[in-house]
């Protein structure tokens, strides 16, 4: 039953890639679907690549056993900050810009709102240094989930992953991504509602597993009774830093912002909002609710002689599944590959448009047709997959620790490098091209020394987490300071930018009144 589940699940997504090529002949409809996603399709698309295996096993075992039910914030923050504003804030105003500037990618539109090519390479260079990387994390989930439903190896899980995406994101581009993404946001939402109740149920339902968790003690953490159960769990302030990396992160990655370039028209804004704003409560709020949690299935886990968990945290989420039935377990499987692939998708689209519209078209490839840049593009794809895959099959074979210490800084350089820049160009005529750059290259700094030379940062800053954190919000002081310091903009630049928020629109009365 689970493999004919698995069969039907990857026959959709490669016939849904195959039906959507006609939307990928150009540019502009393989990158962004020729900007005419409507609604549902791009809040499924936005939630879906902002949810992958990383947070389903990854950070919901990680943080709900260190903050216990309190880390529901995290999944609150998401939704309110991740999602609500950040459609509010950047959606409409990211389209308008965009398609006044005819920018398909975040580089590009550093290049036209700033007039400076240089600013394109560079974040160019940011995003495949720190998004290729990240993409060989969206793997790490699936290696237990895989062996404990299947019992087969993980590299032909990583293989079959790999091989699949590739398929349908070159044959259909953003389209096809987008649809995916739609049918793999059902899978999400149906799958975490349903996995929450199982699991709290074998628990003796809802009050006697808190409960149980307020029983739990652990004085390493802290000795006040019941804190796992508690409102705002053991610390505080360090759960303030994980709702800020996770939620703020989204308005500076080009795989989300992106999603706000392709979409269709003010009425899909609006819904896209609500939707995308319900589909991340739910599922990052559940996902972060079980993982609170964990501490009550800490005797089906092994421990080192030191207390640490054997296996990692990353072995918390399986282990609380692994009683359920085979049904439900393999719908988990479909829905933590659900994530996985929808997030992989984004990010390689993200990383080729990139590297072939924003450098070598301009630097290396002069002149390149629409039909060269889409052949380009698609090849670059499969290019990309084959090196997360490899990166994944590299670390997961040998003891390399790099390339996972990488993807815990990937959202802090990008987000960093990217959110205050970007935001601020959609709504200030003042800032400069080298805020921007003080941006870029004190974030991307600040999260590569993270890596090497962690032990010396302050005690706050050594978890990448924090880190990453304060880059970003570091990002968005530095920009307005240092505009207020640096050579102005062309002022005809940067009214031609803005000129695109004048132009009058007719509505109908019910939207806004007449005179």
């Amino acid at each position: 039953m689970k493999v004919v589940l698995l069969i039907v699940y990857f026959a959709v997504l490669i016939g849904i890639g195959l039906y959507c090529r006609k939307h990928a002949t150009d540019v502009n409809g393989f990158v962004l679907g020729g900007r005419s996603v409507g609604p549902w399709l791009t809040a499924f698309a936005y939630g879906t690549s902002y949810f992958s295996a990383v947070v389903f096993v990854g950070y919901a075992g990680q943080f709900g056993w260190k903050y216990g039910v309190a880390t529901t914030w995290a999944g609150i923050g998401n939704a309110i900050i991740g999602s609500l504003l950040a459609w509010v804030v950047l959606g409409r105003r990211t389209r308008i810009m965009t398609q006044h500037l005819d920018s398909a990618t975040m580089p590009q539109f550093f290049e036209k709102r700033f007039g400076s090519k240089s600013l394109k390479i560079g974040a160019s260079v940011i995003i495949f240094i720190f998004l290729i990387p990240y993409t060989a994390s969206l793997y790490n989930g699936l290696s237990r989930l895989f062996g404990m439903a299947f019992h087969i190896d993980y590299s032909v899980c990583i293989i079959l992953m790999a091989v699949l995406t590739a398929i349908y994101v070159t044959a259909g581009g953003y389209m096809a991504t987008a649809i995916n993404d739609f049918i793999q946001g059902i899978i999400m939402l149906f799958g975490i509602i349903v996995v929450i109740a199982a699991v709290i149920n074998s628990k003796g339902g809802l009050m006697v597993a808190l409960d149980g968790l307020a029983r739990v003690t652990d004085e390493t953490v802290a000795t006040t009774p019941g804190i796992f159960a508690s409102f705002l769990g053991p610390d505080p302030l360090n759960l303030l830093f994980v709702v800020i990396l996770t939620s703020l992160g989204t308005w500076g990655l080009p795989q989300m912002v992106q999603k706000f370039y392709a979409i269709k028209d003010e009425a899909s804004i609006k819904k896209g909002t609500i939707i995308s704003t319900i589909f991340a409560l739910v599922v990052a709020g559940g996902c972060y609710f079980l993982g609170g949690f964990g501490r009550l299935f800490s005797d089906q886990l092994e421990f080192t002689p030191e207390g640490a968990i054997v296996g990692g945290y990353d072995s918390i989420i399986p282990t609380m599944l692994s009683g359920l039935s085979p049904i439900l377990i393999a719908l988990v499987v479909i829905l933590v590959l659900s994530a996985s692939m929808s997030t992989l998708s984004s990010l390689v689209i993200a990383s080729s448009s990139t590297m072939t519209i924003d450098f070598l078209k301009d630097n290396f490839i002069k002149n390149m047709s629409e039909k060269k840049q889409v052949l380009f593009i698609r090849i670059l794809v499969v290019v990309f997959i084959a090196i997360s895959s490899i990166l994944a099959l590299i670390q997961y074979k040998s003891s390399v620790t790099f390339i996972a210490q990488l993807m815990g800084v990937s959202w802090g350089a990008l987000a960093g490098s990217f959110l205050a820049p970007f935001m601020y160009a959609l709504y200030s005529k003042k800032v400069t091209k080298a805020a921007c750059w003080v941006s870029f290259l004190f974030s991307s700094i600040l999260m590569i020394l993270n890596i090497f030379f962690r032990p010396s940062f302050p005690a706050i800053m050594q978890s990448p987490i924090n880190c990453g954190a304060i880059a970003m919000l570091a990002g968005l002081v530095i920009v307005p300071i240092v505009s207020l310091f640096t050579p102005k903009p062309d002022q005809t630049l940067v009214d031609d930018s803005f000129a695109c928020y004048e132009k009058e629109t007719v509505v109908a009365q019910k939207t806004a009144l007449g005179d």
